[in-house]
């Protein structure tokens, strides 16, 4: 049997568990967190482990990974000088390996 529980309800019971936990802690207890901003949380680490888009957005419950990749773009800024390094790591490692024979496959003689 699965036990399901209203996605309102759910949410007023978070709240009131970060209010008791609050109250608790007193003086010691972190700023006030939403459950949404949760959610934001897990996407961010994610994506940040370099979990793929399509996972995250699936998680997310999201129906395109566009939507996650336009909410989250921050997390990877410099990812196209990473996409752009390992790209020229292959180039090297196929330079390496003795790939130069195909490497100009098609392109007109010098």
């Amino acid at each position: 049997m699965t036990f399901r529980i209203s996605p309102e309800r759910f949410s007023r019971r978070f709240v009131a568990d970060v209010k008791r936990a609050q109250k608790a802690m007193g003086e010691d207890s972190p700023p006030t967190i939403r459950l949404h901003d949760l959610r934001h949380t897990h996407a961010t680490l994610l994506l940040a482990a370099g979990e793929p888009v399509k996972v995250v957005s699936e998680r997310l419950g999201q129906h395109n990974p566009t939507i996650t990749l336009t909410v989250y773009q921050h997390v990877h800024p410099g990812m196209g000088k990473e996409a752009a390094d390992r790209f020229a790591a292959l180039i090297a490692a196929c330079r390496r390996a003795g790939a130069d024979d195909n490497w100009d496959h098609g392109a007109p003689a010098a």
